[in-house]
């Protein structure tokens, strides 16, 4: 494939949208129980396989509206193919195959010793040196296996795996999609996910507020989540932003959450997630973002939270961040990425930002890093690239501070995750697919010494063998790129390929990389 990759200068501009404002009165969610498990080992050992005819997994549609200006800015796209950025390439190997929904939700996380996977239904847990299979797979409501009600007995997927580097512990959380609808926690008590955890049961609050598409991110004081309401699982009703107590929660005790609604104005919000060791500046809040209210900028937010006095808990926002100019895909329908002959349009799952949004505190600066899917520019006749944009100086005046466009001349690429190493090193994952081109996994990445806004030629993970074929056109829903707590410099990164043509017949993809100068 002829790559055409994009650039773009330095950009500066920033300013407070009017209608920015500070929320204050969080809803308090009281726990519903709390108890320690027995070890995970032994409790897979008592969960069955569920069985059923394949079936789609909910994920709603927004109604927010992004004004497009129907072009992409011609800085962007400059038709220059740099090479290869030279990563050594670790660990490569399938993960859990098709269980019978879809999407896959596929993600994962890295810990000291493991690498956990969880997909919709069932999670694997693997020795991060030599890929070895430890545990699994495993029905994902085995974290709640003895816990009782309907955090035991439910698994309708959405799941969130994350490690908590500081604490070195694992986070798991999987919401009740059928009323009254729940949010459920785990949290390990020791660096070993095979061993116990702390379990938490909430009830969102209102009842009928179906909690849609959960996102989750690791922040010094609290886990922060993100969700779309749909009033009775059908009609749009704003976002919660939330945050579960992680003090409480890694020590076991009785645990609250604090939530904030938005208005129907947006859609989609993803929490921060801390990378590294070096926590953010004392007192810090935690940013949420999303795509903004027309296609030139982001939105951020800023939550902070008081489990002691929750009146003083406030989330402000949001921020208008500008980027460059880009053009929305597909806004007639969700299902528009081709396959060869045979296969079904894909979704896109455009309109919102991608899995993760990740902080790194450098010390002489702050960066995030987002990515999302928008239209190719130039000549390329593809319906899909990835816009990324990493933001600096977030909680005074923040800025985009570099953006880049990854695209094909006629591949679609989309469905992304990105994240950087301690040295600023960052690698973008992401989808592939065309006419020609079977769905497959590739990434590509940056080094600091590289122009602003470029990166190198994508590097392939693996070439799909098949197309996907009456699968309610779903796919991905979303992937993980994570770096690993114990070197700062190895990625971990897990998407959805097609290994053999058919219907629900998915396969997932589990690779690691590092950049040469990161020791």
């Amino acid at each position: 494939m002829k790559k055409v990759l994009g650039a773009v200068a330095a950009l500066s501009m920033c300013w407070t949208l009017s209608q920015a404002e500070t929320l204050k009165n969080a809803r308090v969610y009281n726990e519903i129980k709390h108890d320690v498990s027995l070890p995970l080992r032994d409790m897979a050992k008592t969960v069955s396989v569920q069985k059923g005819l394949p079936h789609e997994i909910e994920n709603h549609l927004g109604k927010a509206v992004i004004k497009d200006f129907g072009k992409t800015d011609a800085a962007s796209i400059d038709n220059l193919t740099l090479p290869a950025v030279g990563t050594t390439d670790l660990l490569n190997f399938d993960g859990q195959a098709a269980d019978g929904v879809a999407p896959p939700d596929t993600n994962g996380a890295v810990g000291a010793t493991q690498y956990v996977q969880w997909v919709n239904l069932e999670y694997n847990v693997y020795d991060k040196t030599t890929g070895t299979l430890i545990l699994g797979p495993v029905q994902g409501n085995a974290f709640w296996s003895g816990f009782g009600g309907t955090c035991q007995s439910s698994n309708a997927g959405d799941p969130i795996i994350l490690y908590d580097k500081v604490a070195q512990r694992w986070f798991a959380a999987q919401n009740v999609f059928s009323s009254p609808y729940q949010i459920c926690i785990a949290v390990s008590t020791s660096s070993d996910a095979t061993g116990s955890y702390n379990r938490y049961q909430f009830a969102v609050t209102p009842s009928n507020a179906f909690p849609d598409y959960p996102k989750w991110g690791v922040w010094p004081d609290a886990y922060y989540l993100s969700f779309n309401v749909f009033t009775n699982g059908v009609t749009q009703n704003g976002i919660q932003a939330c945050a579960a107590d992680r003090n409480a929660m890694l020590a076991g005790g009785a645990a609250t959450i604090q939530c904030f609604n938005t208005s129907n104005s947006y859609f989609s919000l993803m929490p921060s997630d801390q990378d590294g060791l070096t926590l953010p500046p004392t007192g810090s809040p935690n940013y949420y973002v999303s795509l903004g209210g027309d296609t030139t900028h982001l939105n951020l937010w800023q939550f902070h939270v008081d489990f002691v006095v929750p009146t003083n808990s406030t989330f402000t926002g949001p921020t208008a961040v500008r980027v460059p100019v880009y053009t929305l895909i597909c806004q007639t329908t969700r299902s528009c990425i081709p396959q060869p002959t045979g296969g079904e349009k894909l979704d896109q799952l455009g309109g919102r930002v991608q899995y993760r949004f990740a902080y790194r505190n450098f010390g002489t600066y702050e960066s995030l890093l987002i990515s999302d899917t928008v239209k190719p520019g130039g000549t390329s006749t593809a319906i899909s690239a990835v816009r990324w944009t990493e933001i600096r100086n977030p909680l005074v005046k923040p800025i985009a501070y570099q953006a880049g466009t990854i695209q094909d001349a006629s591949t679609s690429y989309w469905m992304s995750g990105i994240a950087q190493d301690k040295f600023g090193d960052m690698a973008l994952g992401f989808s592939a697919s065309s006419t020609t081109v079977n769905p497959s996994v590739y990434y590509t990445g940056r080094t600091p010494s590289m122009p602003k806004g470029k990166m190198g030629a994508p590097t392939l993970v693996i070439a799909g063998t098949g197309v996907q074929k009456s699968t309610s056109d779903r796919w991905g829903d979303y992937s993980a790129m994570q770096v690993d707590p114990t070197d700062d410099c190895t990625f971990w990164y897990t998407q959805e390929y097609i290994k053999t043509t058919g219907s629900f017949k998915w396969s997932t993809r589990v690779n690691s990389f590092k950049f040469p100068g990161c020791k």
